[in-house]
């Protein structure tokens, strides 16, 4: 029997993922910020966060397969309540251990926490609405996401900013605590899977099935992901790892009003998330998933002046407002994109390999990321005082990519 959009468990599932979200964002904001602070060095930060997305990448297509498997209700709740546990522990060995590998280890276990979770959050759509509303359902879901992003930053920015960070590392902790009690209540439909052979052998089986899927049965899919892994290998972790390093270690602003703007910043990005979602679920009947191409090509031109800029403009204040806008924009064009290549995936796919299938999407999406990070971090580092250089790299590379996957969007249905 198929569900109303706004049902009971549905809102349940929005309201736990507000409450997580936020917690999730101002965490993932505030930690690495700290170690910038800390050592001012972008070489450092983008390898700490590299690392930190090698366990999301590699438990993306466990939590896709367990998804299936498991009531998905139950995967969030005990991810929710071992994040928290997660954030105690670094806040109690946080002045007993060394910063780096601590603060390593604990980017590491958030980020492979949330590569297990989404997974089950995506794939419990298709069990809790009908098919005509993937689309808002799908919207919905990302705008929750970029407005706990929007919030997180720029109140964590000033927390941190003015209290330092053990008041975030609670206020994220209680988040995770009450978004883990709110889930106890969702009742998500589930149909327990048979499992041939060992854990292992079904892991196996269950990733292979959903590899074979999108290889044979829709290559267009794997067409798409390799465009995606471009834009995200030179233009999102060129944003990752820059904008943090531009605002509080190049731009000359005082630390205190550095960590706010970066804050600020971090919330524009969000808020054009936030944009895209609504506009994405406004206009659904009128998105056409073969123009989609189109929004790649505004994400790789509006990086270009945020390089010129920075490198024909002598105002701090005027080349962070660019910078800003241009991100808003960004989010916006790719918000809009993911939430139509979701839509298209949710429902092409058979349900019993959704969940398996997201997971591979998001694996795959993510593999670029912990190598970009890397390389821009040495990359600022070696181009000091010409970081505009990097910028334009970046810019020029995305375009050439969205040039040649425009025509692979063309041909979607």
């Amino acid at each position: 029997m198929h569900q109303k959009l706004f049902s009971k468990d549905f809102l349940l599932v929005i309201i736990g993922q507000i409450i997580s979200l936020f917690g999730n964002a101002t965490i993932r904001f505030a930690l690495p910020l700290y170690l910038l602070n800390q050592t001012g060095s972008s070489t450092l930060y983008g390898t700490v966060t590299a690392c930190a997305f090698i366990p999301a990448i590699l438990l993306s297509p466990a939590g896709g397969i367990i998804a299936d498997r498991i009531n998905k209700r139950n995967i969030m709740v005990i991810l929710d309540f071992f994040t928290a546990a997660v954030i105690l522990t670094f806040s109690v060995l946080m002045n007993h251990m060394n910063l780096v590998l601590l603060l390593t280890v604990t980017l590491m276990l958030l980020y492979g926490i949330a590569g297990a979770y989404q997974p089950s959050v995506q794939a419990s759509i298709p069990a809790l609405v009908s098919q005509e509303h993937f689309m808002e359902a799908n919207s919905i879901i990302n705008a929750v996401s970029s407005f706990s992003s929007l919030l997180g930053p720029v109140l964590g920015g000033i927390l941190y900013g003015t209290y330092g960070l053990k008041p975030v590392l609670w206020v994220c902790m209680i988040c995770f605590f009450l978004s883990a009690v709110m889930e106890i209540f969702i009742h998500i439909p589930f149909e327990k899977q048979a499992a041939g052979g060992s854990v292992w052998e079904t892991a196996m089986t269950d990733f292979t099935e959903s590899a074979r899927f999108i290889q044979k049965e829709k290559p267009v899919i794997g067409k798409v992901l390799l465009a995606v892994c471009g834009i995200n290998l030179f233009l999102s972790a060129m944003i990752t790892v820059g904008m943090p390093y531009m605002i509080t270690e190049v731009l000359r602003f005082e630390a205190e009003t550095g960590n706010r703007l970066y804050g600020f910043a971090e919330g524009a990005l969000a808020a054009g998330g936030l944009t895209g979602g609504i506009c994405a679920g406004i206009f659904a009947d009128k998105l056409s998933v073969k123009r989609a191409g189109n929004l790649i090509l505004a994400i790789a031109a509006a990086v270009f002046p945020m390089g010129a800029a920075l490198w024909m403009l002598s105002s701090d204040l005027l080349i962070y407002s660019i910078m800003t806008v241009c991100c808003f924009v960004i989010m916006v064009c790719s918000t809009i994109f993911t939430i139509q290549m979701m839509a298209f995936v949710q429902t092409e796919t058979p349900q019993k390999l959704i969940g398996k299938v997201i997971a591979v999407i998001l694996t795959v999406s993510m593999c670029a990321q912990p190598l970009g990070n890397a390389l821009y971090g040495v990359l600022f580092e070696l181009c000091s005082g010409f970081e505009f250089s990097v910028i334009l790299f970046a810019g020029f590379i995305s375009l050439i990519i969205a040039i040649r996957s425009k025509r692979i969007f063309e041909k979607l249905e």
